[in-house]
């Protein structure tokens, strides 16, 4: 490894870059890692962790509007986005020096610039230095996707909603998945009156219909005007930098903001990839194995850059793997299957394992168990909204294939059902398992 200048050298600071470089430091290796934005990526800066923040936040509005119920006589409440926003980025900026930290603890040589590979075993800076790398690991995450329209320019994506100097009082979003989902139930209960557009009739395509198809009368309920099978066809400014959103039925909606959240692309533009012989995917990701190696031996490439399963969780154990294998005598591969993941739309949906087309399509014969109830937490509230939770099961074995489920706090509470699933576990495991009442989680182990 002396004959070149690192031993690991990783473009993109992001969550799978910096623990790739971590744990490699930890094993010895001596590692550099060059990041031209902020350090932390997608999901500290502009992604996960500031939008649950605001999640958070929004969700007091609906605490607020039925506090009297439980007791609480509050006064006259305003919000103030601009205070809001500000601790949220705060916070952003701690975790970004607490990874910079971490980097500098594992003895992980940092260049705060951009870098793009030149070749099987080099990288070049953007200040023109040049360096050699015995492997080269790729981290550079996905950008959000704005489609082609007129007018395009004047909207936003996920990467600019956390900066806006102030809270659109009529926001458009545009798009069915969980970031378009998540933001319009954010800045609905904060008090902006929020129009989704969406191209399809469906939205959270991957995630259990039954489930998802309760969640827009919730959503209309709570004030969202939802428009579906249709989508943006031109943007224009006109006074008082308002916008004028003409859809593809005809229809005119004048705005102060549009959000597009229609997908995110893997970040490979420019990076030099050809100069190792490493040719992109449809979608423009870099094609890895089990290993996360792409077709040169040298080069590696982990998180969503290679449109496997981009979720944050997931990168970090590719990182993980990655690093172990290279430098740490345990070579290793990351399971893919049984993936948990979540909405924190409002209420939140979350699921593990197989929906049910899924699991018929794969075991044939399915037994389904559900559980349709009104969550305590609601009863102080007007709505009539409830809870719902579905599991399936292979009919033969009785294992348990998939659970999902929305309403309140269903992210917290799915994380303990996707070990059961992932260990193997029977729905006679979960009827065995006595229930903690009164609790909305008890409901697992209660399905009939």
């Amino acid at each position: 490894m002396a004959d070149y200048d690192f031993d690991l050298f990783t473009i993109g600071a992001g969550s799978g870059g910096v623990r790739a470089s971590r744990i490699a430091g930890s094993h010895g290796a001596k590692v550099g890692i060059a990041e031209e934005f902020r350090y932390g990526g997608t999901c500290v800066i502009r992604g996960c962790v500031p939008k649950k923040m605001l999640v958070y936040a929004s969700m007091f509005a609906e605490e607020l509007s039925h506090a009297e119920n439980t007791g609480w006589t509050i006064g006259q409440s305003t919000f103030d986005w601009a205070r809001l926003r500000d601790f949220v980025n705060s916070d952003v900026d701690r975790l970004e020096g607490l990874y910079g930290n971490t980097l500098g603890n594992a003895g992980v040589e940092s260049f705060s610039e951009r870098a793009v590979i030149t070749g099987p075993n080099s990288v070049k800076l953007a200040s023109g230095k040049e360096i050699t790398a015995r492997y080269i690991l790729v981290a550079t995450g996905a950008e959000p996707i704005i489609p082609p329209f007129e007018g395009s320019e004047h909207c936003i994506t996920s990467n600019e909603i956390f900066y806006l100097d102030e809270q659109p009082k009529r926001l458009l979003v545009m798009g069915g998945g969980y970031i378009a989902v998540e933001f319009a139930g954010i800045f609905n209960a904060l008090g902006s009156k929020v129009t989704l557009v969406n191209r399809s009739e469906t939205i959270l395509r991957t995630y259990e219909q039954s489930i998802v198809e309760r969640l827009p009368p919730i959503m209309e309920a709570r004030g969202m005007d939802l428009k579906f099978g249709q989508q943006i066809a031109k943007v224009e400014k006109v006074a008082e930098g308002a916008l004028l959103a003409t859809l593809t039925s005809g229809e005119v909606i004048e705005v102060d903001q549009v959000l597009i959240a229609t997908g995110r692309s893997p970040n490979t533009n420019g990076l030099g990839l050809e100069t190792a012989g490493i040719e992109l995917g449809a979608k423009g990701e870099i094609p890895v194995d089990a290993s996360s190696k792409t077709s040169c031996d040298s080069i590696y490439a982990v998180g969503d850059v290679t449109d496997r399963v981009q979720l944050t969780p997931v990168a970090i154990r590719e990182g993980h793997a990655v690093a172990d294998s290279l430098f740490g005598g345990n070579p290793r591969v990351v399971d893919h299957s049984c993936i948990a993941s979540a909405v924190f739309s409002q209420p939140s949906i979350a699921g593990v394992g197989l929906t049910e087309d899924e699991a018929r399509a794969e075991y044939g014969e399915v037994n389904v168990y559900t559980s349709d109830f009104r969550p305590m937490k609601n009863i102080f509230s007007p709505r009539m909204e409830r809870g719902f939770y579905k599991m399936i099961t292979d009919a033969a074995s009785d294992k348990v294939l998939g659970i999902h489920m929305i309403g309140p706090e269903s992210a917290e509470i799915i994380q303990a059902a996707a070990v059961a699933i992932k260990a193997g576990l029977t729905k006679a495991d979960f009827d065995a398992t006595t229930a903690i009442h009164p609790t909305m989680a008890e409901e697992l182990v209660l399905l009939k």
